[in-house]
């Protein structure tokens, strides 16, 4: 299922991270306040999704390495739109 829905939030990221912060509680264990996941949402939005998807199935460096492509497929869809 987690699977699913980070390919799902691959495609539509901050669809998935909306969906899953009202209508699951991975968000609300993930992060103690509301500021990092709407600045998530707005900046990075499939690290956001990868983390709060992490805190709940992954530990270790399943997470860390998740995180840091993450992060590098953020700043890659960031990057190829100021190219254009």
């Amino acid at each position: 299922m987690p699977l699913l829905i980070l390919l799902l939030g691959f495609f539509f990221p901050r669809l998935i991270i909306v969906l899953l912060y009202f209508f699951a509680g991975w968000f609300r264990g993930a992060f103690d306040g509301i500021l990092l996941p709407l600045l998530g949402f707005i900046f990075l939005p499939l690290t956001t999704l990868w983390y709060g998807i992490s805190e709940v199935y992954f530990d270790g460096n399943v997470q860390l390495v998740g995180l840091v492509v993450a992060v590098l497929l953020d700043l890659g869809i960031v990057g190829s739109r100021l190219r254009r």
